[in-house]
């Protein structure tokens, strides 16, 4: 009797996340996978329609510019974030003064709202009366200002803005993997006559193996699943150069109340099998991505 109540009263600590999970995940993808083959637009009756959403996203050009934005939005965060995070942890791992602080400085973004953080770069890059353009044309002497958000730079501005937010966690990440190599390792390479740039080449990057493979993967989920700061510094725009796959279909779950784009009506089962495919995209590159390094780590 004693046990049974012992593990009634541990698992009633668990009550309360079933309870969220059952309400704000598990039904939300049931419902979510029902919807997907109805034409529903959050108002009426609903209607089946079988695989005809499926067909609709097959010739949705939008939808596949929004994938092709994605893989550019997440290729250039990748090649950007993973090298920078592993140089400051490097650095930050060596013996400088200092160095605590700096690493509280370098992982501050991360614990900043995206929302927020994305309002405050729309103001430093905003065209017409932004930070960077002031100081630009104050002391480089441009003659006009620079379209940050515009059809040529909006992109490489929000992945800009995404290395920013990015590159802190990962750094902590690499540097827990830098601290547990063995010191003595390095001395005997030392001893052997490597120099900095071989211990690194032939040490610290082989034992970061495992630690990387992670990294990578958390990175790969974390960019495709991003767009919150682009939602907030151009949301989408201009003409859909930014908009990436989560942000399509949270637009066709909640349409803009307002502006150009206010036309777009609301379409819980479009919008349901939308995300169902995009789903399905990420869940293939990471375990693409997942099995690839498996494959290379057992070869090695």
């Amino acid at each position: 009797m004693n046990k049974a109540k012992n593990a009634a009263f541990s698992y009633s600590f668990l009550l309360p996340s079933f309870i969220l999970t059952m309400v704000l995940g598990i039904y939300p993808m049931a419902w979510a996978l029902r919807y997907m083959f109805y034409d529903y637009k959050g108002f009426g009756t609903e209607r089946f329609v079988g695989l005809a959403n499926f067909k609709r996203i097959m010739g949705d050009q939008q939808f596949w510019e929004s994938v092709a934005n994605t893989f550019i939005y997440a290729g250039g965060k990748l090649l950007l974030s993973i090298p920078l995070a592993l140089i400051l942890a490097v650095i930050l791992n060596w013996n400088i003064k200092g160095k605590n602080l700096l690493r509280a400085i370098f992982f501050m973004p991360t614990i900043i709202s995206t929302a927020v953080m994305a309002v405050v770069f729309f103001t430093i890059f905003n065209s017409y009366n932004g930070i960077l353009n002031q100081f630009l044309m104050k002391y480089l002497f441009i003659q006009n200002a620079i379209d940050w958000l515009g059809v040529d730079y909006a992109m490489l501005t929000v992945i800009l803005v995404a290395v920013w937010g990015a590159v802190g966690n990962y750094m902590l990440l690499f540097l827990a993997g830098l601290q547990n190599i063995p010191q003595d390792v390095y001395e005997s390479s030392a001893l052997d006559g490597a120099n900095k740039f071989q211990q690194f080449r032939y040490i610290t990057i082989p034992m970061l193996g495992p630690v990387m493979q992670m990294i990578i993967m958390l990175a790969i989920i974390n960019a495709l699943k991003g767009y919150e700061n682009i939602m907030v510094m151009t949301d989408g725009g201009p003409i859909g150069k930014t908009n990436v796959m989560f942000l399509y279909v949270y637009k066709l779950f909640f349409p803009p109340a307002g502006g150009a784009a206010a036309t777009q009506i609301q379409e819980f089962g479009y919008g349901s099998a939308a995300a169902f495919v995009t789903a399905l995209i990420v869940g293939v590159i990471t375990i693409l991505y997942f099995y690839g390094s498996r494959r290379m780590s057992q070869n090695d």
